[in-house]
């Protein structure tokens, strides 16, 4: 486990990044940035080592994160660290448009049909109109219809 000084230093390695000292010798860090009201990617880190990231809905933390999109750092590696970061910033730097989907047409040798979409952040399957399964990387996707037997045409 990182300690609060090697936590708060990644932390303030990412230059966008605003720290505002709050109760209990906490910190915040805001990205002013932000395309949301929403700012607060650190939120409570605290002396102890215990803090929170903000990641929204983002599909890949949607196991870590609490029904307010934050997910607990407090066994966070260095790595791990950095990279949600990264990810809240980018959460909060993006506007959702809304865009055609990326779609992907996957057969099973049982002549079974399911479409892979992605739509608003998302990985999305269907089986006809349904939606089936989301995720939120293409290769958890990719892994999930191949082991449910599915192969995309080439």
């Amino acid at each position: 486990m990182l300690t609060f000084e090697q936590k708060q230093t990644i932390i303030e390695s990412f230059s966008g990044l605003t720290k505002k000292e709050i109760s209990l010798k906490r910190l915040n860090y805001h990205y002013m940035d932000s395309l949301y009201e929403k700012t607060v990617v650190v939120e409570k880190l605290h002396p102890n080592g215990n803090g929170f990231v903000f990641v929204g809905d983002l599909l890949r933390y949607e196991q870590e994160a609490n029904d307010k999109g934050l997910v607990n750092i407090r066994d966070y590696d260095e790595q791990k660290l950095r990279e949600i970061i990264e990810d809240s910033i980018q959460y909060l730097s993006e506007e959702v448009e809304e865009q055609e989907p990326i779609v992907e047409i996957w057969h099973s040798r049982e002549g079974g049909q399911l479409q892979l979409a992605f739509e608003q952040r998302s990985w999305n399957v269907y089986h006809g109109e349904n939606l089936e399964e989301a995720f939120g990387t293409y290769d958890a996707a990719k892994e999930y219809l191949l082991e449910e037997g599915f192969r995309t045409k080439k």
